[in-house]
This record gives structure tokens, sequence and C-alpha cells, in this order.
């Protein structure tokens, strides 16, 4: 069963059908927000997506708006506090697999100018060569989580079926896949 197919079933008002309509698939710009999606990604390894769809304003609120550079300064005292956050997914792995992405992705900014146009660079990359680079670039950043990630941050096309009512509106946002048809 697809995500759309899922969707369908459930009420207007489940996390599931206002992440698919507003936020699944959609290009995202931004740095902040893209860290934000990876954050939620590495966190739903091993559980469910509506556990982490609950808690999204629990991890937006713990690793401040999801802002890199402030989480790139977390230290050990922030370490303990997330640990001790069941707001959040408390795993010291996932933690720290963040607040390390957080300092290479702020590498990467100073090196590309935002973190969305060294991800722009790859745009021509097949799935398999975007999880190589993810993990040689990130921890904590297996296939299922990097496909995810692409996917629902508009470089990758697959989050919608092309009968799906959102596909279209995806497509005219002109998400990184668009202009590589040959990889839908």
């Amino acid at each position: 069963m697809t995500y759309c197919n899922y969707v369908s079933g459930l009420q207007a008002d489940d996390v599931h059908v206002h992440y698919h309509n507003h936020l699944y698939g959609f290009p995202l710009s931004g740095d902040d927000e893209l860290f934000g999606r990876l954050i939620l990604e590495i966190n739903q390894a091993g559980l469910s997506w509506t556990t982490i769809l609950k808690k999204e304003q629990n991890f937006r609120k713990a690793f401040k708006n999801y802002n890199v550079q402030e989480v790139a300064r977390f230290g050990e005292h922030d370490r303990e506090r997330l640990l001790s956050d069941a707001g959040i997914i408390r795993n010291r792995l996932k933690i720290d697999a963040v607040i390390y992405n957080a300092r290479v992705i702020e590498e990467l900014q100073k090196q590309n100018g935002s973190f969305s146009s060294w991800l722009n660079g790859f745009t021509h990359f097949e799935i398999q060569e975007w999880v190589k680079l993810f993990r040689k670039t990130f921890k904590f950043t297996g296939p299922e989580i990097v496909k995810e990630f692409l996917m629902s941050t508009g470089y990758l096309p697959g989050a919608h079926q092309k009968e799906c009512e959102i596909y279209q509106k995806i497509v005219e946002s002109k998400p990184a896949w668009f202009n590589h048809s040959s990889k839908e």
C-alpha cells in the first residue's frame, strides 16, 4: 500500500493526512527545515512514522527550531537534556548523530553557501549514489533514511502516485527531480 492510499482512508485531522497533503514531497530549500526533516527521518528509524509526526513539535522545540548553528554548538549539557526529554526519542546514538550532522551541515554551508546548494549539486544522482554520499558525509543515514529524506524534501520523485491530487501540486512547485524526468 502506498502512502497516498494509506491516507485516503484516514480522518481529515489525522497527522498523516496533514503531512501527506502539505509537506511530504514538497521542495524544501531552507537549511534549518532540511535539517529538521533529517532529524525526523533519523529518529523514525525502528519506530512508526505516526510516533514521529505526533512528536514533531517536541523535536522542533528540543532542537531549537531546527537551527543548524545552535544545534552544532550543543554540548554535554544539551545532550543530557535531550536524553531526559520524554517528548522526543531518547536514543543516545540518534541524538549524537543529530548533533554531529549539524556540525557537518555547518561545514557544508561554509563550503557551498548552504546545505541546499550542496544537495542541489547532486540532483542528477540515482538513489544508490545518494546513499553512498550520505553515508560518507553524515551519521545514522542508512538507505531508507536517505531515500525518505530525499523524497520528502523534493529531491527525489516517488512521494506521491501520479494519480494523487497532491502530485500535480508538487510538480508545479518544481522539485529538484522535475527536470530529471528519466529518474521518474
